[in-house]
């Protein structure tokens, strides 16, 4: 099973959100996008490049936080509950 990489925003990445002029339009962007649920292949195909290196680096800033852990298993429990994980409940 391959390992899926999520992100999301960290506390400190809202308030750089609140600053683009800092951030760079790339990295607004890409904060912006991340959401915990994205993968980076989903996230690169919306930015139009590759996001790798950019995300990993943004984690290292404190601006991105893995999720992948999180994801991985709420999704295995949605799954086991007889729930598309990528539908919301209704």
């Amino acid at each position: 099973m391959s390992h899926v990489r999520r992100f999301a925003k960290t506390p400190r990445a809202w308030e750089a959100l609140a600053r683009p002029d800092l951030v760079g339009r790339q990295v607004h962007t890409l904060l912006l996008m991340a959401n915990g649920r994205r993968s980076l292949q989903e996230l690169s195909l919306l930015l139009g490049e590759d996001v790798g290196e950019l995300a990993l680096d943004l984690q290292h800033r404190g601006l991105l936080q893995d999720t992948s852990a999180v994801s991985s298993a709420l999704d295995a429990d949605e799954e086991e509950a007889g729930r598309d994980p990528l539908r919301a409940s209704a």
